[in-house]
């Protein structure tokens, strides 16, 4: 049972509030809650006293729930009014409130006070509005608004009635191909629009795309998001690391140059995720995990679950080569490849350059590598050897021949 304490320090949160933030957030199964609600009513107790004395939730998670609730109740943004705490994470909370001019419901993302006082989280902050407020895609959660009040920024969005994808991952769900291929198939589509608008989102994962009750998939959280023009983004991020370790390609890990294809990379190792049921490379610690992104080579997801094509299996393998060069040169044609296995044909692009990158490795396993750099000289002395070797073969042939004539005429005379 929970203590006269414990029950006090949640007064302040309502059942019904704190049943929408669990059915938002998807914390505890709904069948669990159901029991607590039923446990509640039964006991005469708060939904927050039963989920306690159940362990389907510890106390200290639901005073962090409260205390949210607190905050956003305490909060005076001009246009909306806050209804709930949706979510809360290091570098923002999340709130759903009522845009009171066009009475719609809305998600606002709040930078906590600390962060407004850091020059370097604004920019990023800032800079989070600015790209997402480019793009209008069905693929993409809708930018609405950026603003700042009291010392306080804001940025609002859409607000998605649905869950995560990590959310089904987190379940135990493992995707079949043509399931995961419709989700990745979205996703695509809303990066190529990012991309042809200038702007990289950096942060591709499971728990970054969201699924509507109807089934649409949505790229959520620009907040890693930089415009390809951001030259101040570019130098300030220089040699550090930027986005999630499991999905990181090895250039973010590295903290060098990014482009547009650490989101192919970072969309390469969500559809793993779904048709495998694991990361593309597990670990205990964060740079366990780097160092495999860097060195270790992929297990095909073909070869852990082999009821998947081998079409499939070439396309992650292109979409989270080591090298950017060695992956897809856009996602335009990513698309083209994705398309065609879902349709059941094979991957004509990816077959193509991992084909290449075959005949190229072989070359350069048996001669060195392809295109050495040597000094001139060398490069010059080159044709001089190559003409010596001809020279030696046509000599070779020549006595070849004067052997066989001599011993054709040898057996002619002496019949």
């Amino acid at each position: 049972m929970t203590s006269n304490n414990a029950a006090k320090s949640t007064v302040s949160l309502s059942d019904a509030e704190l049943y929408d933030w669990i059915i938002h957030e998807r914390h505890v199964r709904k069948d669990d809650v159901k029991k607590c609600l039923a446990f509640a009513r039964e006991e005469k107790i708060s939904l927050a006293q039963a989920l306690t004395r159940k362990g389907v939730l510890p106390q200290e998670q639901i005073d962090r729930i409260s205390r949210g609730y607190q905050a956003a109740r305490a909060l005076n943004i001009p246009g909306y009014k806050i209804i709930g705490l949706l979510g809360a994470g290091a570098m923002a909370m999340v709130f759903k409130a009522k845009q009171t001019a066009l009475d719609r419901i809305v998600a606002i993302k709040i930078l906590p006070q600390k962060l407004s006082q850091n020059a370097e989280y604004l920019r990023m902050f800032k800079t989070e509005g600015r790209a997402a407020a480019k793009l209008n895609h069905p693929n993409i959660v809708q930018a609405i608004d950026v603003l700042e009040a009291n010392g306080r920024y804001f940025f609002v969005m859409e607000y998605v009635e649905g869950h995560t994808l990590f959310d089904e991952l987190e379940g135990g769900r493992v995707f079949k191909e043509a399931e995961a291929l419709d989700v990745v198939l979205q996703v695509a589509e809303a990066l190529e629009h990012a991309h042809n608008h200038g702007i990289i989102h950096r942060d591709v994962k499971p728990r970054n795309i969201m699924i509507t009750d109807e089934g649409v998939c949505k790229l959520a959280d620009m907040g890693l998001a930089r415009l390809t023009q951001d030259q101040q983004g570019i130098l300030a991020e220089k040699g550090r690391s930027i986005g999630t370790p499991y999905y990181m390609s090895p250039e973010q890990i590295v903290g060098g140059q990014v482009d547009f294809r650490v989101d192919i990379y970072g969309l390469g190792g969500t559809l793993y995720h779904l048709v495998t049921g694991r990361m593309p490379f597990p670990g205990k610690t964060e740079r366990e995990i780097m160092e495999k992104h860097l060195r270790e080579a992929l297990v095909p997801p073909d070869h852990i679950r082999p009821e998947l094509s081998n079409g499939l299996g070439e396309v992650v393998e292109l979409m989270m080569a080591k090298v950017p060069n060695d992956r897809y040169g856009s996602v335009a044609d990513l698309l083209v490849d994705l398309r065609a296995i879902r349709r059941g044909k094979p991957p004509i692009l990816a077959r193509e350059k991992l084909s290449q990158a075959s005949l190229e490795h072989l070359a350069a396993a048996e001669g060195g590598p392809m295109f050495p750099e040597q000094p001139a000289d060398t490069v010059a002395a080159k044709p001089a050897k190559r003409s010596s070797t001809v020279a030696v073969i046509l000599l070779v042939i020549l006595l070849t021949l004067s052997v066989l004539l001599n011993a054709y005429f040898i057996i002619f005379y002496s019949s």
